[in-house]
């Protein structure tokens, strides 16, 4: 019976094995926060799209408690307009990350006829985005409900406050992340890493949350009537979780 050399029972086909075994696969591995573009333009964007916002809010402050509902219908449409520079000119769009660089071509050799893709179709991610913000807004609307809005009364308020914090806080994550499970269980379970998108949703929501505070306060200001708060609390929280999710907690995690 031959005798087993201990240095050729240790090989390092077994080790590598172990070694790919351990490693963790792509569906595992935790998502990355998405950066801004490196562009001189999409810095430019970027300083000026929370100035727009807190302008056009300040602006419509007086028209939005005398009448809300029409102050915000036609406000909508420009901080949706707004919204979707900043994600076209700031944001990758969702794909871009994995997209697979143009193949160079060898001199004399001939190009196909069916050019290859280089990347996600701009327009096309927006409208979506566009479209998953405006489904997400029945769904808020039901969850401010749960969190106490009117039921049977003020539904136009309570919708078009829901679609606010939709095309605020729902459309740059529908634009970088677009419908990925890994992800989208990461943001619902407070697992994401914080970048401007994510800090933004995240502002968003607490800042609702406490502008509701005000409402049952027995100050008689013609201010605290529904929702001119929570969409104060919806527009400061938002611009203030995007600036810090982009700078000074960029990367970190809830857990």
């Amino acid at each position: 019976m031959p005798l087993l050399d201990p240095v050729t029972m240790s090989s390092p086909v077994g080790k590598g094995k172990a070694g790919e075994a351990s490693k963790p696969t792509d569906g595992e591995a935790p998502s990355q926060p998405v950066r801004i573009i490196a562009s001189a333009q999409a810095q430019v964007v970027r300083h000026l799209h929370p100035v727009l916002l807190l302008s056009l809010f300040l602006l419509r402050f007086n028209a939005l408690v005398a009448d809300p509902v029409a102050t915000m219908s036609s406000s909508l449409p420009i901080v949706v307009a707004i919204q979707g520079a900043y994600a076209i000119t700031c944001l990758p769009a969702a794909g871009s990350q994995t997209a697979k660089p143009p193949k160079k071509h060898r001199p004399g050799e001939k190009k196909k006829a069916v050019s290859e893709s280089t990347g996600p179709n701009i327009a096309v991610t927006t409208l979506v985005a566009l479209i998953l913000s405006a489904i997400a807004s029945l769904a808020l609307h039901v969850i401010l409900v749960l969190f106490g809005a009117p039921f049977l009364t003020h539904v136009p308020h309570t919708f078009l406050c829901s679609a606010h914090l939709s095309v605020l806080g729902l459309f740059p994550l529908f634009y970088t992340r677009g419908v990925s499970n890994k992800d989208w269980l990461e943001i619902l379970s407070a697992r994401a890493p914080f970048d401007e998108a994510f800090g933004g949703l995240v502002g968003a929501c607490l800042g609702a949350w406490l502008g509701a505070v005000p409402i049952p306060l027995d100050w008689d200001r013609e201010w605290q009537k529904w929702p001119v708060t929570i969409l104060c609390g919806i527009y400061a929280g938002y611009l203030t979780g995007k600036l810090l999710g982009g700078t000074v907690i960029l990367g970190n995690r809830f857990c």
